[in-house]
């Protein structure tokens, strides 16, 4: 029995299959010498549905001859499926068959391999029906191969064929590979125009989605399949030879009814099946505008018009271009028929949607679709733009969503989205960061071309680079146009700005190991300096002092030695006998009496603070903090010169106070030295000295306050960082 597909074999658009072959040429017994070339690799195996590799292709073959496609490209069916079986595909199928042969294999595996990483994902529980997710699955999946119809028109194929294995053996296609097909493939069907492998696909996706509906539905149809054709078919015959008899010159035509446009329809409009006209209908194809109205004027006289059901879209076309008349009439035994009058070219658009809006707007004398034999229209950039306005249809039509974008691929049929006027610099930032900055020459479909030459749709785009290297200044004059994407921009400027970065870090660094050297401390942990001194990290430090802006003197002074303060830096202390707490603020030396004691200039500890001492030479002992990073250098280099120590009386107490090193940085505004000493004033701390230094923006302050007990600083820390533009505050 002949396949609906061959009977319909004039919908499979031959001027497209006819651009997919352009580039393949013929050869003698191809399409034998292709399976005998592949039967030894697949006669044996199973696909993943469980179908046998070579009934497979064998049927595949047979898909591509029904619509129209030649033996050379039945051949490629077989090719693709022993492509996996060989070490070297592309240069073993190339020497048997040529390049072209080998090119399709190739590329038609690696989609299938996409296909394949798509369907796991979405088996994964990746949401698939999500309009924005599929649109980003299908530009991945199928832009890249555009430039080469015949891959897509072979994978078109093989996927009905899945469908048609799956219902012939009564067994349930994969949710994935069933949702794929109507909502990917059908619709590019659909775009280019295959109509029955469109319907057909929809129908059997369907069946296996939603199995119940199906089932009803094809009952339904089923009960007076017979008197239904045989009642269309004789009305379709009248109506036209009537109208030819009042001089219109049409063709009628029946409409072939499927079961997935009818649930549509149904769901759509809130239908119930019995109100869906057009499970009988026919379409009039007349010559010219005028004859539309003539044979409508006709119909409506001759039969019943329903009411409410008729509308106009030639005078008031849809939003995409469709026009036609609609109108549900009556017969005398009360049946209604939904008739469709329109135009021959009204009804290409209407088939063929945009394709055919550029084929009479492009093609010119060149014939439909504006393919010819001679190919002075390049078919290709035909496709990708039907393409491109299919992926339109599935992110929901939204105007000028993709107009801004190129889509290039890499050597490996990735695909690229880029904006429109990208160069292969804004290309190669795309791809990878590293890429972008090594880039210095780049090949534009096998031909080298300038570093700033835009981009076109479709192109395969090769980065030659450097092992080691920098992106070039020139990349960011907007005057030569090498960059158009903002994304690559920024990463131009972040590198200069980095390497800018570490020249300036290196030669903080330098300034800061010399002072060390000087003062003698080249033990000092750097990263605890910078903590010590508020920054974040040691090349923070390094970064600000590079720059001048953060005066070497702040590190001197934290690096005075402890064992010889300042006579006004010290608090004289004694500890009484019999632990007899005396002198203001005293520190008991366990084990000690009358000792002196002071504290230290580097941490300045206060009650109640952990801390130890540190005998000096001539000065007493030292008190230090517990953490304070010089203590632990001076306990690590004597440790036999550490003694224990603990204050002397309970904070507050006594009535001493201590001195204690704010750090703040903050934005530098007016004011601020003011707000953060009201501060101060308002915890009732003695503000003693104040060190400010402000540089491009950012003020560095070091307050230094008397406090009885440490453990207020936390509040009065709080406090301070809440002061406008301050970004934070913390003891030193």
């Amino acid at each position: 029995m002949k396949s609906a597909l061959a009977e319909h074999a004039d919908g499979a658009r031959p001027e497209l299959i006819a651009a997919a072959e352009q580039d393949l040429p013929q050869q003698a017994h191809a399409l034998a010498r292709a399976r005998a070339f592949a039967e030894p690799f697949i006669a044996g195996e199973t696909l993943d549905t469980g179908e046998n590799t070579l009934a497979h292709a064998d049927a595949v073959a047979s898909i591509l001859k029904a619509m129209g496609g030649s033996e050379a490209m039945q051949a490629a069916s077989y090719l693709v499926y022993a492509c996996q079986h060989l070490n070297k595909p592309h240069e073993v199928i190339a020497k048997a068959f040529g390049e072209s042969y080998a090119t399709l294999a190739v590329e038609t595996t690696k989609l299938v391999r996409i296909q394949q990483q798509t369907r796991e994902a979405a088996d994964g529980g990746q949401q698939v029906d999500d309009p924005k997710a599929q649109t980003e699955v299908v530009r991945k999946m199928l832009l890249g191969f555009s430039r080469d119809l015949r891959v897509i028109m072979l994978r078109l194929a093989s996927r009905l064929q899945t469908l048609r294995w799956h219902a012939a053996c009564k067994t349930a296609a994969p949710p994935s590979v069933a949702r794929e097909a109507l909502n990917v493939f059908a619709p590019l069907a659909n775009r280019l125009g295959i109509w029955q492998v469109k319907w057909e696909m929809e129908d059997l996706a369907f069946r296996f989605l939603e199995p119940d509906t199906y089932k009803r539905v094809a009952r339904l149809l089923d009960e007076k399949r017979a008197e239904r054709e045989e009642y269309v078919e004789q009305l379709r015959a009248r109506l036209e030879r009537e109208l030819r008899a009042q001089g219109i010159k049409a063709s009628v035509f029946g409409r072939p009814k499927h079961i997935y446009s009818i649930v549509k329809k149904m769901r759509g409009k809130s239908l119930g099946f019995d109100q869906v006209f057009d499970i009988r209908a026919l379409r009039v194809i007349v010559p010219e505008i005028k004859d539309c109205y003539a044979a409508l004027a006709w119909v409506h006289e001759r039969f019943t018009p329903v009411e409410d059901e008729f509308d106009d879209y030639i005078a008031r076309p849809k939003p995409n271009g469709y026009q036609s008349l609609h109108t549900v009439v009556r017969e005398a035994s009360g049946k209604a028929v939904e008739i469709q009058i329109r135009t021959q070219a009204m009804h290409e658009h209407a088939e063929h949607g945009v394709a055919a809006h550029w084929a009479y707007k492009e093609a010119g004398a060149k014939g439909y679709a504006g393919v010819t034999a001679s190919g002075e229209y390049d078919a290709k950039i035909a496709v990708l733009r039907q393409l491109l306005a299919w992926e339109r249809d599935l992110a929901g039509g939204a105007p000028g969503l993709f107009e801004d974008r190129i889509y290039v691929l890499t050597p490996d049929a990735a695909v690229v989205e880029l904006p429109q006027g990208a160069t292969p610099v804004d290309f190669a930032y795309s791809v990878h960061t590293n890429l972008g900055h090594r880039c210095r020459g780049a090949r534009v479909d096998g031909a080298m071309v300038p570093l700033n030459t835009p981009l076109q749709n479709g192109q395969t785009v090769a980065i030659v680079t450097v092992k080691e290297g920098g992106p070039s200044r020139d990349w960011l004059n907007a005057d030569l146009g090498f960059l158009a994407s903002n994304r690559a921009k920024a990463k131009v400027r972040a590198w200069f700005n980095e390497q800018l970065r570490h020249e300036t870090v290196a030669r903080g660094r330098e300034a800061v190991e010399k002072l060390l050297q000087r003062e003698g401390r080249t033990a000092v942990r750097l990263e605890e300096l910078a903590s010590q001194l508020g920054f974040k990290s040691a090349d923070d430090l390094f970064a600000v002092v590079g720059k001048d802006e953060y005066s070497l003197r702040h590190i001197e002074a934290l690096l005075r030695p402890a064992e010889a303060p300042a006579p006004h830096d010290e608090v004289l202390l004694k500890k009484a006998r019999h632990s007899e707490r005396t002198g203001k603020g005293g520190v008991l030396v366990v084990g000690i009496d009358s000792l002196m004691t002071q504290l230290a200039k580097c941490c300045k500890p206060a009650p109640p603070d952990a801390i130890g001492g540190f005998v000096t030479r001539g000065k007493g002992v030292s008190i230090h903090r517990r953490d304070c990073s010089n203590f632990r250098e001076l306990a690590a280099r004597s440790a036999e010169r550490v003694i224990e120590v603990e204050w002397g009386t309970a904070p507050g107490e006594s009535g001493a106070v201590y001195p204690v090193d704010i750090a703040v940085e903050a934005a530098d505004r007016q004011g601020l030295l003011r707000d953060i000493s009201e501060v101060f004033a308002k915890e009732k701390m003695n503000v003693i000295g104040v060190q400010t230094q402000s540089v491009k923006g950012s003020a560095w302050m070091t307050f230094t306050v008397e406090v009885a007990d440490s453990a207020r600083l936390a509040k009065v820390l709080h406090t301070v960082a809440d002061v406008p533009g301050v970004h934070w505050a913390r003891r030193r």
